[in-house]
């Protein structure tokens, strides 16, 4: 029987090859997708597949928030991540948040393959072309994590929101939040990290992977 998998990416195009590589082993079948971090949240919680494909870098909610909400919900949900983001601290974020292997995009498609059955096998798995990244961030000390570690799961959402160029009235109405509330959680997360315009606050996003550059 194939092993249902949920596809998560922003670009129709890279799900669609991904769905079509996965299938065609015959081992995969694919039962769920989704294009933004929150959508593939619902998804997962509803098609409830045993392995999850997600890249990092995706609208509404960063893929390490993704990751870390699913292992919360559904600590069994084997996670593989598919990215062109190799930065050691971001690859270091998705596996301890609960991701079990990590395959660049630049790998080779076999390499996605024995990603998830790795994953499956209860095993973790690094591509390559990522393997110094993870060395480098073992060794560094605590300390030098990134700072977006000192916010909340709130705080990185709204702050990917506001730095896709969303206003705090904007913010609030797709989070169903009131406008006070988001204005309280930007004042705490800028106050965290001592950053104190939007326009920092985007610069400090893009430097932690949650939007494209």
């Amino acid at each position: 029987m194939a092993e249902p998998v949920a596809l998560v990416d922003d670009q129709n195009v890279v799900r669609a090859g991904i769905r079509r590589l996965l299938e065609s082993t015959g081992e995969f079948e694919v039962v769920a997708e989704a294009a933004d971090g929150r959508t593939a949240i619902e998804a997962v919680l509803k098609a409830k597949p045993s392995l999850l494909v997600l890249d990092v870098w995706l609208p509404k909610l960063s893929g390490i928030d993704v990751i870390r909400e699913l292992h919360r919900q559904m600590p069994t949900l084997g996670i593989a991540v598919l990215s062109q983001q190799d930065r050691s601290d971001i690859v270091e974020s998705a596996l301890r948040e609960g991701a079990s292997a990590y395959v660049h995009k630049s790998s080779a498609p076999e390499d996605l393959i024995t990603a998830l059955r790795a994953v499956r096998a209860g095993k973790c798995f690094v591509s390559p072309e990522v393997a110094g990244s993870v060395v480098h961030a073992l060794s560094r000390p605590a300390a030098e994590r990134s700072p977006a570690s000192r916010l909340s799961g709130r705080e990185r959402e709204i702050l990917q929101l506001i730095a896709d160029g969303l206003s705090s009235k904007e913010v609030a109405s797709d989070l169903g939040l009131s406008t006070r509330t988001v204005e309280t959680h930007r004042l705490s997360m800028m106050n965290k990290l001592d950053i104190h315009k939007v326009a920092g606050l985007v610069r400090f996003a893009l430097r932690e992977g949650m939007i494209r550059p």
